[in-house]
């Protein structure tokens, strides 16, 4: 065992090569949830709109810092940015989670 764990087998031997295996199987074989290793999502998603109105989804970290009349600016860049279209962001709203903690914007733009 004190051998495996200060790795004192020499390079070849069928040892050293065993415990090679054992990291590079982990390395590739354990699932993402073990890290919380996820890919990440788009910063700004449009939505499906309704009724002559888009919404889009801000991730909090675009817009932190900022007061309302920044987020606006920010949020209209934002969309122009993501959409190629010159509508307007009317307004901007944090969702927030049960901890009351900020995790993410949601704008509204008239078409």
């Amino acid at each position: 065992m004190r051998k495996f764990i200060y790795w004192e087998y020499r390079r070849g031997s069928w040892q050293y090569d065993v415990m090679v295996g054992l990291i590079l199987a982990f390395i590739f074989l354990s699932p993402r949830e073990i890290f919380r290793d996820q890919p990440r999502a788009n910063n700004v998603i449009l939505l499906p709109s309704e009724k002559g109105q888009t919404h889009f989804w801000i991730e909090p970290d675009l817009l932190t810092g900022a007061d309302e009349a920044q987020r606006l600016i920010r949020a209209n860049q934002l969309f122009r940015a993501k959409s190629g279209r010159k509508h307007r962001v009317t307004r901007v709203e944090a969702i927030f989670d049960a901890e009351q903690e900020i995790r993410g914007y949601m704008a509204y733009v008239t078409e």
